[in-house]
C-alpha cells in the first residue's frame, strides 16, 4: 500500500517564465534516440522517390540530389535552389541549424546508405503518389518509434498525379493501418477522403504549443485550396492534438493540421500540399505560391513543425538513432507508474494517484514537493543499458508553482543518469500541461546506471514537480 501523503496547499500555476537550466553535459540533446551529433545539427530527410514530382507536382527543395548544396552552398534566395519546397529548404538552410537531403530511392532504416533513416532526425513526405512497400512502411514506423520526427502532407482524394490508382491519401492511411509496426491507428488519427476546395483554416489558441508559437514565428491561418482533412482518435492515441482547423470544426473533427506521438518519436500531419508550394520550380510546372499567401502563414507552420518533429530548441522530438545489432526496447520497469512503487526507489508518497494533480495518462504518477516549505523528494530506478545501443531517456513533466516571480528559481528538480547531471528545471518552468522532455544517453550503453529525479522546494510557497510516461529507449 502506498504511504499516505501529507496535504499540500491548493496548487495555483503561475505561468512564469520558461527558464531552463541545462548543464553542458556532452550527451544532452534535445532530440530523441539519436546518434551523438552537433546539437545545433538537425538532420532532415525529403522524400522523392515515391512520384513527388507527377504531373505538376514540384515536391523538392533542389534539384540536386541527394544534396541540394551541390546546387548552391550558401543559398541566400530560395531561387538558388530549383524546387516547389526550396523556400522551405532555404529557409533551414540558413539557419544554419540543419542539414538536408533528399532520398531518390527505396527508404530503408538501418542500412548502409547515406540516406538512411538511421542518418536522420526527421523525414518529410510531401504528398507522396506511390504506395509505400512493405519494408519501406516497417522501416517509416521503426524510425518513429524510436525517436524519428515524421512530417506527412497529403492533398485531396482523386489527387493521383501519376494515374496509378493511388493518391496521397490512401497511400498515407495505408501506411498507418498496413504496416508490420503498429497498425492499431498508431498516430490516433485518420485521413478523410474529402476535396475541399478552399479556405482559411485558423490556428486553436495555444501560447505554449511549439508548433504554434516557434522561432519561425506565430501560426494564425494556413491555406487549403483542394486539400483535406483528417479525423482525430484520441482514445487510441491520447497524444493526438488538432493545431489548425477547417472553418466550423474543431475537436476531433475537421482537422487540417494535427500532431501525435508514437514510440519515442513524433508525428505531424497536413491536409494540403498548396501551403508548402513557392510557386517556382522547374520550367514547365505550373505552380502556386501559397507558401507566401498574404492571408495565411504557412511558412511559419511548416518551419516550426519541422523544428518540433527534429527537437530544434524544443523540449524533445525527432532522432531515428542509428541501426546496428541492438534489439529496439523499452527498458525502465514500470514506467507510467501504474504498478504503484514497483521497481522505482521513491520519497513517501510520491507516486500516487492524489486528485490534486492529474496524471498525464493512467491513475499514477510521480510528483515531487508541492508542499510550500522546506522539503526534498526523491525518485529513482537503475537499468542496464546494452552495449552497441543508441539510448535515449524521455518523460513527461509538468510543473505547477505558487511562486510569482519571473527571475528566481526557488524550488529545483534535477534530473540524472549516472554521475551526470541532465537537466535542472525550477518554479520558472511552470505551464499549464505536461512537456515532453528527452535526452540522448548513449554514452552509457554497456553500464548500469541510476536514472534519479531529485526534488528540492524552499520554505514557502510551493512547487510541484509532476512526472509520468517515462521511457528509456534503445535502439
Amino acid at each position: 500500500m502506498l504511504g499516505s501523503r501529507r496535504s499540500r496547499r491548493r496548487l495555483t500555476t503561475a505561468l512564469a517564465g520558461l527558464g531552463l537550466f541545462v548543464t553542458a553535459a556532452a550527451f544532452q540533446v534535445t532530440t530523441t534516440a539519436a546518434p551523438a551529433h552537433a546539437a545545433t545539427t538537425n538532420r532532415v530527410l525529403f522524400d522523392d522517390g515515391h512520384a513527388e514530382e507527377a504531373g505538376n507536382a514540384d515536391w523538392i527543395i533542389s534539384t540536386s540530389k541527394p544534396d541540394p548544396l551541390s546546387q548552391d552552398s550558401s543559398p541566400s534566395a530560395e531561387t538558388d535552389w530549383t524546387g516547389a519546397l526550396s523556400s522551405w529548404g532555404v529557409a533551414l538552410q540558413k539557419t544554419g541549424d540543419y542539414s538536408l537531403k533528399t532520398a531518390t530511392s527505396a527508404l530503408t532504416y538501418g542500412g548502409s546508405s547515406t540516406t538512411d533513416l538511421s542518418n536522420f532526425d526527421t523525414l518529410v513526405l510531401p504528398e507522396p503518389n506511390t504506395l509505400f512497400t512493405t519494408a519501406e512502411k516497417t522501416a517509416i514506423m521503426t524510425f518513429v518509434q524510436n525517436g524519428g520526427g515524421l512530417f506527412m502532407i497529403s492533398d485531396h482524394t482523386g489527387a493521383d498525379r501519376n494515374s496509378d490508382g493511388e493518391d496521397a491519401v490512401e497511400i498515407l492511411n495505408d501506411l498507418m493501418t498496413n504496416n508490420s509496426v503498429d497498425s492499431t491507428d498508431p498516430f490516433g488519427f485518420s485521413i478523410d477522403t474529402l476535396d475541399i476546395s478552399s479556405g482559411y483554416p485558423a490556428a486553436i489558441s495555444d501560447s505554449t504549443n511549439e508548433v504554434l508559437n516557434g522561432s519561425f514565428g506565430t501560426v494564425t491561418k494556413s491555406l487549403i485550396a483542394d486539400g483535406t482533412t483528417a479525423t482525430l482518435k484520441p482514445a487510441d492515441n491520447s497524444a493526438v492534438k488538432g493545431l489548425v482547423y477547417r472553418s466550423g470544426y474543431s475537436g476531433n473533427t475537421g482537422a487540417f493540421f494535427a500532431t501525435s506521438t508514437f514510440g519515442s518519436g513524433r508525428v505531424a500531419f497536413w491536409g494540403d500540399s498548396s501551403p508548402i508550394d513557392d510557386g517556382t520550380g522547374q520550367s514547365g510546372n505550373t505552380l502556386y505560391d501559397g507558401w507566401n499567401d498574404t492571408g495565411a502563414t504557412n511558412a511559419a507552420l511548416a518551419l516550426n513543425a519541422t523544428a518540433w518533429l527534429s527537437g530544434d530548441g524544443s523540449t524533445g522530438g525527432g532522432g531515428g538513432g542509428g541501426g546496428g545489432t541492438c534489439t529496439a526496447a523499452q527498458l525502465l520497469g514500470n514506467p507510467g507508474f501504474e504498478s504503484g512503487s514497483t521497481t522505482w526507489t521513491a520519497s513517501s508518497g510520491v507516486i500516487t494517484t492524489s486528485s490534486s494533480e492529474a496524471a498525464r495518462t493512467g491513475s499514477y504518477k510521480a510528483w515531487l514537493d508541492g508542499y510550500g516549505s522546506a522539503h526534498t523528494d526523491t525518485l529513482s530506478q537503475s537499468v542496464t543499458i546494452p552495449s552497441g545501443c543508441s539510448a535515449t531517456l524521455s518523460f513527461y513533466l509538468h510543473v505547477d508553482t505558487a511562486e510569482t516571480t519571473t527571475s528566481t528559481a526557488y524550488d529545483k528538480l534535477t534530473v540524472t543518469a549516472g554521475s551526470t547531471t541532465l537537466a535542472t528545471y525550477s518554479n520558472l518552468n511552470a505551464a499549464s500541461g505536461y512537456v515532453l522532455k528527452s535526452f540522448d544517453v548513449s554514452s552509457l550503453a554497456g553500464t548500469t546506471a541510476t536514472i534519479k529525479f531529485s526534488g528540492v522546494e524552499g520554505s514557502t510557497l510551493q512547487t510541484s514537480f509532476v512526472i509520468d510516461d517515462t521511457a528509456l529507449n534503445v535502439s
